[in-house]
């Protein structure tokens, strides 16, 4: 906690007075349009093998810059979720079928992309038993035959804290395991009512105890102070995580929880900082970040 008093001490006053108002966004989070020729290629690719992305489903502001570098974050077990969260901007509701032969799909996306890494997500899938936990496995067992040299990582829902679901991806475990906790513990049961903050803490060093590269992702802007968000990357590296992505919300329709509040550039590089003096391996942290962005230079950096 020394060095969160550290931080009060020397920009708590700096980041009062360096507020955005709302309304108007700041010119550090004007998004490009998402045109170009790679774009469109990925696009169609996706159409034709009925494959969902995050990029789309959440509205990434990021979906411009990675589809022309020919790079997406896959989707998984369908594009309604269970859960209810504040934030996010995927469909809820009750999931009707899981689709066996979408494992296969994504790992021929892979290879058409010809990516060196590949990130796949999903929805919460709290109806199933495992929630979900076997298509990531046979998705990722697929894949380590057909693509061998592409990199993995898999960014997970919590699987209501079942070992049984964490064990099933063991099986065929992933290059990198990302989980977001994405925001501090006091505002958990806003943003992210059906989740646990020390269940996700407990998940991720679930897994760093299993020998795997872990990762995880936080919003800021949400109604957090920056404390907190120095309290949570503590407790994160307490519990095993390798690499943090850190990026600003923003409100995906008047429905979602409002933004609280535009965070400067400076505090992001503060929390790179101090993220790297904790013993993060990596901190992306900037207003547009979001978890997989950059997330194939994090993997060439973090097995080096």
């Amino acid at each position: 906690m020394s060095r969160i008093n550290q931080y009060q001490r020397n920009y708590k006053e700096k980041i009062e007075k360096s507020k955005i108002p709302l309304g108007k966004r700041p010119d550090w989070l004007k998004i490009k349009l998402p045109v170009g020729d790679n774009y469109n290629e990925v696009r169609n690719l996706m159409r034709r093998l009925k494959l969902n992305t995050v990029c789309e489903e959440a509205n990434c502001p990021n979906i411009a810059e990675c589809w022309n570098h020919r790079t997406a974050t896959f989707m998984i077990l369908g594009n309604i979720c269970t859960r209810t969260c504040g934030f996010c901007n995927v469909k809820s509701g009750l999931p009707t079928e899981l689709d066996f032969d979408e494992p296969r799909r994504v790992v021929e996306s892979i290879k058409e992309l010809n990516l060196r890494h590949a990130v796949i997500t999903s929805v919460n899938r709290d109806e199933l038993y495992d929630g979900g936990a076997v298509i990531f496995k046979e998705m990722i067992r697929i894949a380590r035959i057909e693509v061998p040299d592409c990199t993995i990582e898999i960014l997970i829902p919590d699987f209501k804290g079942e070992e049984h679901a964490f064990e099933i991806i063991m099986q065929a475990p992933p290059d990198i395991l990302n989980h977001n906790l994405e925001t501090v513990k006091r505002m958990y049961h806003v943003v992210r009512p059906q989740a646990k903050y020390d269940r996700s803490l407990k998940l991720i060093e679930w897994f760093k105890e299993k020998r795997l590269k872990t990762k995880s992702g936080l919003m800021v802007g949400i109604g957090e102070k920056p404390d907190e968000v120095l309290e949570v990357m503590n407790d994160l590296v307490s519990h095993g995580c390798d690499i943090l992505t850190i990026g600003q919300y923003l409100q995906p329709t008047k429905q979602h929880l409002p933004v609280d509040r535009y965070v400067t550039p400076e505090e992001f590089r503060m929390y790179k900082e101090e993220g790297l003096k904790m013993g993060f391996k990596i901190v992306e942290s900037s207003p547009l970040v979001r978890s997989s962005y950059h997330a194939d230079e994090h993997a060439r950096e973090v097995f080096k």
